[in-house]
Parts: structure tokens; C-alpha cells; sequence
């Protein structure tokens, strides 16, 4: 399982990472993040920050711990998580192009199980249709939080 999406965003890379690396307040941007809960905080920049996230997939709440595991300010960040039989590996990359970014996000699912295996033979079509609407929503709820508060620093 994975897949990669993207948007254009016309703001810079710091506006869109100022977004995207707050974490904390993260459920106040993506509409389908219903609650955050911080675990581990860093003493200083974003690797190692970890959460739990409640959020609406497949038309039902999930929550999952993520964590960090590599971030380069205003560039990427990459988390992990593990969940039924899967780990699951996903990165926020951000494209300066001119005046303005492409912000990309990646997601893999690899599957660890014999059911999870399973699973991912018989539903990677829906899965992967399902993660691509999930991304896309994610992506455009992003861009309208960077655009209000680059419009408001304006």
C-alpha cells in the first residue's frame, strides 16, 4: 500500500511549515482529526515528538500513535506508526517552486501480519482509493489554514 499526493500552495515554505510542524494544534486544520493527545515532546525541534490522533477513516473514528522519526525544518518531516498488523510510514515534504510550494504527502502501509497480508491483497484497490481521498481532504484543509494565516500576517 501507498500512495503519494500533492497540491500547490501559493505561500512560502515557512508559512506552510509554521502549518504543518504544529502538531499540537493540528486537529484545529485537518477537519478530520477529531482529538490530539502530545505524549512525548522533544526538548528542541520536531524528531521524536509523539501523539495520539483520533481521526475519522473509513467512516469511523481510529486512533493511532504516531510518532516522528526524521524532520528538516521548512523541507520534511517523516512519522511511523504501528496498528493492526501494518506499520505505516508516511512524509510531508514541501517544493519550493517560484512564488509558491507543492506540499507532498507520501503514506505506506506495509503489512506485517498474515491477516494484514491478507487483507492488503483483497482490499488495496478500495485502501488505496480510500487513502488518496483521505490525503487530498488532509492537503486542502492544509492549504486553507496556511492561506488564512498568510493572509492575516499580511
Amino acid at each position: 500500500m501507498k500512495v503519494q499526493e500533492a497540491i500547490t500552495i501559493p505561500a512560502t515554505k515557512e508559512q506552510i511549515w509554521r502549518v504543518i510542524s504544529d502538531i499540537r494544534h493540528a486537529h484545529e486544520h485537518i477537519s478530520a482529526i477529531k482529538r490530539l493527545v502530545i505524549i512525548e515532546q522533544p526538548k528542541e525541534g520536531l524528531k521524536g515528538l509523539k501523539w495520539q490522533e483520533t481521526r475519522s477513516m473509513f467512516g469511523k473514528d481510529a486512533t493511532e500513535v504516531m510518532w516522528i522519526t526524521e524532520a528538516k525544518t521548512n523541507e520534511f518531516y517523516t512519522t511511523q506508526a504501528q496498528s493492526h498488523g501494518y506499520d505505516y510510514f508516511s512524509e510531508m515534504r514541501i517544493i519550493s517552486r517560484s512564488s509558491q510550494c507543492q506540499l507532498i504527502m507520501s503514506f505506506e502501509g506495509v503489512a506485517n501480519s498474515w491477516f494484514a497480508k491478507l487483507m492488503n491483497v483483497l482490499m488495496a484497490k478500495v485502501m488505496n482509493q480510500q487513502l488518496r481521498k483521505t490525503i487530498q481532504a488532509d492537503l486542502t484543509d492544509i492549504k486553507q489554514a496556511v492561506l488564512a494565516i498568510s493572509h492575516i500576517n499580511k
